[in-house]
């Protein structure tokens, strides 16, 4: 017997009734919408941005941008134009879909309040077509309820089975860890302590925490998760760290004209088992795998695991405020900006810039102009010390990054540190 949609969204409605119920048991009030603040009122969706729905905050571990919807930052349905919030959620992604991406969303804090229709759910999922569908490698759905299983039922003739397949339920966030690098996440505080009740509520209480073993010492061959410094004290005091050198000379020579170089992913064990080697100290041969993409995740997994970005934690704060300088001031002050960092830094950026721009001019071919490579590289080259790159900071990021590349030969003209080597 078919289902009409009045009678699924009369079902939806009563399985978010008995979710609401379910949160008043676990002591949990229906909460205000509590999105991060926006500041840029110049933004064409300002009147959606400002509530914090989306947010897209640097990579997962294999290099994949990551893109977060929460539910609980939708304001009541009176209060959003649905139709403007599809629009935004198209002129975001659309940012990003060229590349591979990861999407976590968020189900805790969807009320009859403020869910959209079920036709509106369809419509947007039609919306969203094989551009967006094709390069998006995982969805995690946190804190699933039954109103997803009515959902299923409603989208499950429209789904294929290659999509169906990159969806995993995540029950608890303590799962996402698994898949990816929790801390990149922003987690709205209201998600933090639903989960926390939801482990609380699980028979006999919570789990005692695990006992975490102290970290090892690195190895003397290490190469990912190590400073810059103990590379370089490890290696007879070679300026470029050799996963750098190896990685962009071998691009240099065969991916120069490679159609989205550095957009693409790998495959997760591959890139934990070069990872491995390169810790080891063993040999790495690229033209065994036969992926010109395996080297380029390996060089953004390279910059996005050390300590301390290459940019350093103190110029975050500085490269935020790029947005505020006249624009044609802003080479001069980014030049000036980049000549503060540390020499050994400093030496590895210009290394990496002067290969990056080699990239951007092969951009008719390879599609990497200097402002698609800095979506890639910005949140690769700096971040806050606490906490996560916001969608707010991302334009700042990627316009200094954008600089940093077109701009290079001004940018690092006048500073040549003894034993600079480039590519």
């Amino acid at each position: 017997m078919m289902i009409s949609e009045g009678d699924l969204d009369q079902l939806a409605e009563i399985e978010l009734q008995k979710d609401e119920e379910e949160q008043e048991e676990l002591g949990e009030g229906p909460a205000p919408p509590g999105g991060s603040s926006w500041q840029d009122i110049s933004h064409p969706y300002y009147d959606v941005a400002r509530h914090g729905i989306l947010q897209v905050t640097g990579d997962d571990n294999y290099g994949r941008k990551l893109i977060i919807f929460s539910c609980c930052c939708l304001p009541p349905s009176h209060q959003l134009n649905h139709q403007r919030l599809l629009e935004y959620l198209k002129y975001t992604l659309d940012q990003y879909v060229e590349s591979d991406y990861t999407v976590v969303y968020f189900h805790y804090g969807l009320r009859s309040t403020n869910k959209p229709s079920l036709r509106w759910l369809r419509d947007a999922y039609k919306e969203f077509d094989r551009k967006y569908k094709k390069n998006l490698k995982a969805l995690y759905v946190v804190h699933p309820t039954n109103f997803l299983r009515v959902l299923w039922s409603v989208f499950k003739p429209l789904i294929s089975h290659k999509f169906g397949k990159k969806l995993t339920y995540v029950n608890y966030l303590a799962e996402l860890r698994e898949h990816l690098s929790y801390d990149q996440l922003i987690i709205p505080p209201d998600v933090l302590r639903h989960d926390e009740k939801l482990r609380a509520a699980q028979k006999g209480g919570p789990p005692p925490p695990a006992k975490v073993p102290p970290p090892r010492p690195p190895l003397p061959t290490q190469q990912f998760g190590v400073s810059l410094q103990y590379i370089r004290d490890k290696n007879k005091g070679a300026l470029i760290p050799p996963v750098m050198s190896q990685t962009v000379s071998y691009l240099k020579e065969k991916g120069l004209r490679t159609e989205g170089i550095f957009r693409r992913s790998a495959r997760v064990q591959l890139i934990r088992d070069i990872q491995k080697l390169y810790n080891l100290g063993k040999p790495v041969d690229y033209e065994e795998y036969e992926d010109i993409h395996v080297p380029a995740v390996i060089l953004k997994t390279f910059l996005r695991e050390l300590p301390q970005p290459l940019l350093t934690f103190p110029l975050y704060e500085r490269v935020q405020d790029i947005v505020r300088v006249e624009t044609s001031l802003r080479v001069t002050k980014v030049k000036q900006m980049i000549e503060s960092i540390p020499e050994h830094n400093y030496i590895v950026l210009k290394y990496l810039v002067c290969f990056l721009h080699m990239v951007s001019q092969e951009s008719i071919i390879n599609k990497m102009s200097p402002s698609n490579l800095a979506c890639v590289f910005a949140v690769n080259l700096i971040w806050p010390g606490q906490g996560s790159v916001s969608l707010n900071a991302l334009a700042p990021l990627n316009i200094f990054t954008e600089i940093l590349i077109e701009h290079y030969h001004m940018v690092f003209s006048s500073r040549s540190p003894p034993g600079q080597v480039l590519p």
